[in-house]
């Protein structure tokens, strides 16, 4: 029920004059104050004389909580609680044309607007952007009624998400407390104050002007919410324990009588801390029954509320559609109390469809009087106990579905809620089974904090929990089995029923044989002497092509079943017939029927059975054994032989599974049966495709036999994830499917071998892991934590390592590199081949310094280790000192023995970049890249003449300030600025202002300074360097490693075969880490011990599963 909904309902008892002691249902005793007639109390009247006269001083002490005129009412401070409207952005304000009013309904609005300018809750508006008109309706005691049509206003705001408690929920907590007090606010929603910058928007029209309100009134979209808020906010401390509200009805409630006063105390003081005032003519103290939300509260339950009762009797039968339709809401509030309340009801909703050929019939007319009659008869809900299990009954009809809940109360079973669902044309087309399971998932919507509260036993015959395990059912069953897993719902068979409600619940649905196409199919009780009879007809079948059996299965409510299965082993005629049996009987057993009859058509197989023919063949024995290990396992049981021509269907099913081109007229499952049933008398067949323990063994048992572990924690686990499995007849357990068929479970011990087939088989294609898994799934399999496997299994593919792509995101951090003065560290590479030149060079050697960026470079036809020296002593060392560190590639021309033994003599530190990485050797790359683009752009064709354009590279090189520093190296090595020939033809303003004296001076101040400059661009370089690492970091992809791991190594260079072309590996290995070379670099050997020579960085590694 909603708020709008019962706030009509009070409106209307109100105004037929059943609603005027308030909130009370017993007799009320009125205390008058001062012998003022208008001023009273409302007292139980059945309150001891000791606690009346407590309650009675209390009140008369509290006497300021109250409230008698509007001059009384303060209103609720605005720091604790406003009404604000929220009017959406784009929302146009909208004033409502004018509405002509007759003279009295003028003077009604007058009348209103006078008092609630006294009482001031109203202002004057002068230019209002929004504007409503009034709406005066007379009520049925004569007076009239004053609204404001808010309509426009209220589509302007949006809908307060503030959550409003259930009603039921409230009712249910209320119900059986000894002593309770019914509360209700003076002018209740007009104490709350309206927003300041909401207040002009609730303007309105009147003959004597236009006026907004100041408090918030009646008809706005979210008062009820906001009222909830603010009593929510208010009571925090004492709602659920002694006290629950739903807008504005209020309850305090007390389980134990001596403690009612002490509630009242804390209620009003919170009352008169926030302001809130009550109106004492609404409030009735010290009663143990009242209406509260619509219901009638009393200690024995929860009862129908005497003032609906009553303005259902003295209704007169509709005679236009919307009397129909007030009738239809009139008893939809009465839901909870009313048995099969669609069925009832459904002459009345079948009417409103019917608006323009409205025509009340007499089963209309019929239906409208056994309403009365049953609503005339009291009824009394009960309400559930903390962790009680609750029970529930089922009832399903061709047009609508129905449940009642109910509880065991010392042994007889009371209502607690009945709820009802017509059926849509849809569903009016499922299976009877499906209706009865989906009255239960009805119940799990309507009611869903008893589902999650209780455990819910459904006492029904129906096989209800085995079809929800049935591989043959759609996937509208499996989703249902889901949702019905999350609550602690059971099934039971019915027992014997206690309660005459329920018993006339019961017998309403019990089939006619006069009316077979009105008749309801309900569920069954198992009683003493009405045991459900499941009857099974067999026929097996032998011939060249193979050998079949089918089965047909007729449960209890007529549903028939069928099934055909091929052998796929040789048996004989007879053999074959036994296997009908057993597999006829064992489809019994999942369903949890207890009492079979068996037909088959042999006559030897059914005297073997009975005893009549002796058995002499060993296998036939076997058989017969097995047959009586399975039907021993029922309560009770029958076989009879029937005549061949009465066993058709069973003998064409037998037939259509060992005939090629069989031809039904509807579908047929056909199955294959790969062993004799002899094979499983000793050994039960286990659910995975090898045997072993497995994390899925408690989901089996609990299948299988009903079992749950021991733990608690465990058993629900696997009751609720339970109805997403179905245990097949061979004992294979399969996990349902959303989109796909049934998903066949794969022991642990077989993961391994099927991923293997599935990845690196005949048909694998060695896809990633994600992908592994969906084809895993695709072709029938699943296990737990698949994904997880199928990415772990393609991770350590040996094949898809070796040839994974190669990576691009860098591994580590950017570690720059830098000088701490001129010419300490220098950068030495190769450029090259080139096309041959004069001298037959083919090959640039270059040094370039990591301070000043000064570039040294000289063309050579050969680069051995000598040609090496001689450029470190002719071009840096001759002309600039001794270096301090000089860093290279691994080539052998600066990693031989000669080379580095060089180098120490003269004091040289060597650095070498690990191989395939640029990064370790930065600025001499760099370098390179500056005079290769410098080359192409000057050579043209002549490329042969690199040699003749090399000087004027480098010198435009040189003379070029470089980013990093902002300088240009000339200046950072000489000191000044170079004089470059363009200067000569264009002479520039130091050139025409030249003076040699002058100029020595200024030559020398340079001198002196050149050390600030070079401080400076260090400072600059590193800023340069920082901002140049946190761009590179941005795409780091960390790969820690550590000494131990197994990594792959990128093939590079010389190491890739070139007969391989195309189709070579693009990482090589496994090699073994021993230690950190440095930042990021790492020592390797191979796995027989033999070490790498040089260092590899991380860039060109990656981590190997196995």
């Amino acid at each position: 029920m909603t708020p709008e909904a019962l706030s009509q309902l009070k409106k209307s008892a109100q105004e037929v004059g059943v609603d005027k002691d308030g909130g009370s249902a017993e007799e009320l005793d009125k205390i008058f104050i001062r012998e003022d007639k208008e001023r009273y109390f409302s007292v139980g009247s059945q309150l001891p004389a000791l606690e009346r006269e407590e309650v009675v001083q209390f009140l008369q002490d509290n006497i300021d909580v109250f409230a008698w005129t509007t001059y009384d009412v303060s209103g609720i401070d605005p720091e604790f609680i406003c009404h604000h409207l929220n009017v959406s952005h784009n929302a146009m304000p909208r004033k409502q044309p004018p509405r002509h009013a007759s003279q009295e309904h003028a003077e009604a609005v007058k009348e209103e607007v006078n008092k609630l300018k006294q009482a001031g809750a109203i202002k004057e508006i002068f230019y209002p952007e929004w504007l409503a008109n009034t709406v005066v309706v007379k009520k049925k005691n004569g007076k009239w009624r004053v609204c404001v049509d808010f309509t426009d206003l209220n589509k302007a705001c949006p809908k307060d998400p503030f959550p409003i408690p259930r009603i039921d929920q409230l009712v249910d907590a209320t119900v059986r407390h000894p002593r309770m007090s019914f509360l209700d606010a003076f002018q209740n929603y007009h104490q709350i104050p309206m927003s300041l910058n909401d207040q002009e928007k609730t303007a309105f029209r009147t003959p004597n002007g236009n006026y907004h309100y100041r408090v918030m009134p009646f008809g706005l979209k979210n008062a009820g919410s906001t009222y909830q808020r603010m009593v929510t906010r208010m009571f925090d401390s004492q709602l659920g324990r002694t006290m629950e509200a739903y807008i504005d009805d209020m309850v305090i409630k007390s389980k134990k009588v001596g403690d009612h006063l002490k509630d009242l105390h804390e209620t009003f003081s919170v009352l008169r801390k926030h302001k809130l005032r009550l109106n004492a003519s609404k409030c009735s103290f010290g009663v143990d029954s009242g209406k509260f939300l619509g219901y009638m509260i009393t200690h024995r339950g929860i009862e129908f509320n005497p003032d609906q009762i009553k303005a259902i009797l003295e209704l007169h039968p509709p005679r236009n559609p919307k009397e129909v339709q007030k009738l239809a809401g009139m008893f939809a509030v009465l839901n909870r109390f009313i048995s099969r309340s669609a069925d009832r009801c459904r002459p009345f909703y079948r009417l409103l469809h019917k608006w323009k050929d409205f025509l009340w019939t007499d089963e209309c007319n019929l239906a409208f009087e056994d309403l009365r009659q049953y609503l005339a008869n009291p009824l009394i809900l009960s309400r559930p106990e903390k962790k009680e299990v609750l029970y529930a009954y089922l009832a399903v009809m061709n047009y609508a579905v129905s449940l009642v809940l109910i509880r065991n109360d010392d042994g007889v079973q009371k209502p607690i809620y009945y709820i009802s669902k017509s059926l849509q044309e849809a569903e009016r087309r499922y299976l009877p089974l499906e209706k009865a399971l989906l009255a239960v998932v009805h119940a799990t919507r309507k009611l869903p904090h008893y589902f999650q509260a209780h455990t819910i036993v459904v006492l029904t015959q129906l096989p209800l929990q085995a079809i929800m395990r049935k591989l043959d059912y759609t996937g509208r069953v499996a989703k249902w089995g889901t949702k019905l897993g999350a609550y602690d719902v059971k099934y039971m068979p019915r027992t014997a029923i206690k309660g005459q409600d329920l018993v006339d619940f019961v017998a309403e649905f019990t089939e006619s044989d006069t009316k077979q196409e009105d008749a309801m199919m309900t569920v069954m009780t198992i009683g003493l002497g009405n045991v459900p009879l499941w009857e099974v007809c067999t026929d097996g079948a032998s011939n060249r092509k193979g050998a079949g059996i089918g089965v047909v299965l007729i449960t209890p409510e007529k549903l028939v079943m069928e099934k055909s299965l091929r052998l796929g082993f040789i048996a004989t005629n007879n053999e074959a017939e036994y296997e009908a049996l057993l597999a006829g009987a064992q489809m019994v057993r999942h369903l949890g029927g207890e009492v079979v009859e068996l037909y088959c058509d042999s006559r030897l197989v059914f005297g073997q059975i009975n005893g009549e023919f002796e058995v002499r063949d060993e296998r036939m024995k076997k058989y017969l054994e097995r047959v009586k290990g399975v039907l021993r396992l029922f309560k009770s049981f029958q076989v009879r032989q029937i005549p061949r021509g009465q066993n058709a269907h069973a003998d064409l099913l037998a037939m259509l599974a060992t005939s090629l081109g069989s031809k039904l007229p509807q579908t047929v499952m056909v199955k294959d049966l790969l062993t004799s049933s002899l094979t499983g008398i000793s050994v039960i067949e286990v659910h995975s495709i090898c045997v072993g323990p497995s994390q899925m063994d408690s989901i089996v048992t609990f299948l299988q036999h009903g079992v749950l572990p021991e733990d608690k924690v465990v058993a629900e686990k696997v009751r609720r994830s339970a109805p997403r499995y179905w245990l097949s007849e061979e004992h294979k357990l399969y996990r349902r499917s959303y989109s796909r068929p049934y998903l066949l479970y794969v022991h642990p011990e077989a993961v391994e071998p099927l991923l293997e087939e599935l990845h690196e088989g005949i048909c694998g294609s060695h896809t990633g892991g994600r992908s592994l898994a969906h084809r895993a799934m695709t072709q029938g399999y699943w296990w737990p934590n698949i994904q997880r496997a199928s990415q772990k299994y393609a991770r350590k593919c040996d094949q898809c390592q070796r040839f994974a792509p190669n990576i691009h995101q860098p591994g580590g951090a950017l570690n720059s590199l830098s000088s701490p003065w001129p010419f300490a560290k220098w950068g030495l590479n190769i450029v090259g081949p080139f096309p041959r030149a004069v001298g037959n060079k083919r090959w640039l050697f270059v040094g370039t310094d990591y301070f000043t960026k000064w570039v040294e470079a000289e063309p050579l036809a050969n680069i051995r280790d000598t040609n090496a020296k001689k450029f470190i002593w002719k071009n840096i060392i001759t002309r600039f000192g001794v270096l301090h560190t000089l860093i290279s590639d691994n080539g052998l021309q600066f990693d031989s023995k000669a080379f580095r033994r060089y180098c120490a003599d003269i004091g040289i530190r060597n650095g070498y970049s690990t191989p395939a990485y640029p990064q370790g050797n930065s600025q001499a790359e760099a370098t390179n890249k500056v005079i290769l683009a410098g080359l192409k752009k000057h050579l043209d064709d002549a490329k042969g003449r690199w040699v003749e354009e090399l000087p004027h590279v480098l010198w435009a090189y040189r003379t070029t300030p470089r980013r990093s520093t902002g300088e240009t190296p000339f200046s950072m090595t000489y000191g000044m600025e170079a004089v470059i020939p363009l200067e000569l033809g264009f002479p520039t303003l130091k050139f025409d202002q030249y003076n040699n004296v002058t100029n020595h001076d200024m030559l020398h101040d340079s001198l002196n300074t050149i050390e600030e400059r070079r401080e400076v661009a260090s400072v600059k370089m590193g800023s340069y360097q920082q901002k140049l690492k946190q761009a590179y970091d941005k795409g780091v992809k960390s790969r820690p490693l550590v000494p131990g791991d197994l990594v792959l190594r990128k093939v590079v260079g010389t190491a890739r075969n070139p007969a391989w072309g195309k189709l070579g590996t693009n990482w090589e290995g496994p090699y073994r880490i021993t230690s950190v070379a440095g930042i990021g670099a790492y020592r390797l050997e191979d796995l027989d011990g033999r070490v790498v020579h040089r260092p590899w960085n991380v860039n060109n590694l990656r981590r190997y599963y196995y």
